[in-house]
């Protein structure tokens, strides 16, 4: 049975901004007590007091402990170097029995040229290739038979070195998306490793999302 701080608890989890304002106090309880009103009212499907909503607000415990917090700190300070490449595509396939094969082809291509950037990423449905734009021709050639869903070009890729256990970290890429969301930053896409993460942008943001990675040192 839902009660009223099963009701903030979800709404909370739910719009994470708002969580991390209230955990750090600088949010006014009673506002925000009148701002959840509608919400939890419909949820328990009665009306509710904003003193009662209130109350729960006050014992609301974020799940992120202050012994993260630290590691997290850590993580952040100890981040390594920030990679910036430009003039890239974006190419998205639609998954098939030739497309492995197709990959091999274009590894083999750019074997030799070590200043190309590539990367590949294989879901369920889909796969995605980016690559330098001087490949773009090879790459068309080389998937002329498979089933092109998506094609984009002027991105460019911001990697950044991660230090080892951030895996171990809650709430690591959070931060990062978060920082990036405050500053209107529009991800393209998303590749990481275990200890590298990239974003790739349209290069009217490149600017913006350096300046936000590189202050997530400080």
């Amino acid at each position: 049975m839902k009660t009223i701080a099963t009701c903030v608890q979800d709404i909370l989890e739910s719009r994470p901004f708002l969580e991390e304002a209230l955990s750090r106090q600088i949010i006014n309880y009673s506002a925000l007590a009148t701002d959840l009103n509608p919400a939890v009212s419909k949820l328990l499907r009665k009306p509710v007091k904003d003193g009662a909503i209130m109350m729960a607000l006050r014992r609301y415990i974020p799940p992120t402990s202050r012994t993260n917090d630290i590691k997290l700190a850590r993580v952040f300070k100890d981040l390594g170097d920030i990679t910036v490449r430009s003039n890239l595509t974006d190419f998205t396939f639609q998954n098939s029995k030739t497309l492995i094969h197709n990959h091999s082809k274009i590894l083999t291509n750019i074997d030799s040229d070590r200043q190309i950037f590539y990367a590949f990423t294989r879901g369920i449905f889909e796969s995605n290739i980016i690559i330098s734009s001087v490949k773009k021709e090879v790459i068309q050639e080389l998937f002329k038979d498979e089933i092109q869903m998506a094609n984009q070009d002027n991105l460019s890729a911001i990697s950044i070195n991660l230090p080892k256990g951030n895996s171990k970290i809650v709430g690591l890429y959070y931060h990062i998306f978060k920082r990036l969301a405050w500053n209107n930053v529009t991800l393209y896409e998303v590749v990481s490793t275990t200890n590298e993460f990239t974003i790739l942008v349209e290069d009217h943001l490149v600017d913006s999302a350096f300046s936000v990675m590189k202050r997530l040192k400080s």
